[in-house]
C-alpha cells in the first residue's frame, strides 16, 4: 500500500526539522501514542492504541529514523504488530522552503497483515492518510505553541 501526504507549514525547515525530531512533541503528537521510548540514536520502543475505523487494538513496535539529512530529508521506519495484525511502513518525508513556508512530503509504503489487510487497501490507505493529517496538523499546533 503506498500513501502520499503533504502539509505546509509556516516555518522554516530547520525550525521544523528540530519540532520533528523532539521525542516530546512526537510522543504528545503520534495518535494514539502510549508510550515513545529511546533504545538507540534516533530509535524508539513505542505503543499505540488506535481505534480508527477498522483498525482497533494496542500495537507494539520500533520506530526508526533512518539516513538523516538536517534539514531537508530522512526516512521513517515503522514495525510493529497487535491484535488488529502486523505493519511493516517506510515513509520518506522531505522538506522544501517554498515561499518563506516549509512544505513537508510524506510518501510512504506499507505492508499489513490480518484484519487491516483483510478490510482492503482503499480503506486502509484512508486510515493511514487520517492517521497522518492527525500527525502533521498536530506539529504545526506545537509550532504555534511555541511560538506564542
Amino acid at each position: 500500500m503506498r500513501v502520499e501526504y503533504q502539509y505546509t507549514y509556516a516555518a522554516t525547515p530547520e525550525e521544523l526539522w528540530l519540532l520533528l525530531n523532539d521525542e516530546n512533541v512526537l510522543q504528545r503528537r503520534l495518535p494514539g501514542c502510549k508510550r515513545l521510548v529511546p533504545v538507540g540514536e534516533g530509535k524508539y520502543a513505542a505503543e499505540l492504541g488506535l481505534d480508527v475505523g477498522p483498525v482497533k487494538g494496542l500495537f507494539n513496535g520500533e520506530v526508526e529514523l533512518v539516513d538523516p539529512r538536517p534539514p531537508q530529508e530522512y526516512r521513517l521506519h515503522v514495525k510493529g504488530s497487535g491484535k488488529p495484525g502486523e505493519i511493516d511502513a517506510d515513509a520518506h518525508i522531505r522538506l522544501e522552503r517554498k515561499d518563506g513556508k516549509t512544505v513537508l512530503t510524506c510518501t510512504a509504503d506499507a505492508h499489513v497483515t490480518g484484519i487491516m489487510a483483510s478490510v482492503g487497501q482503499r480503506i486502509m490507505g484512508g486510515v493511514a492518510k487520517l492517521l497522518m493529517g492527525q500527525f502533521f496538523k498536530g506539529v504545526d499546533q506545537e509550532l504555534k505553541r511555541a511560538r506564542s
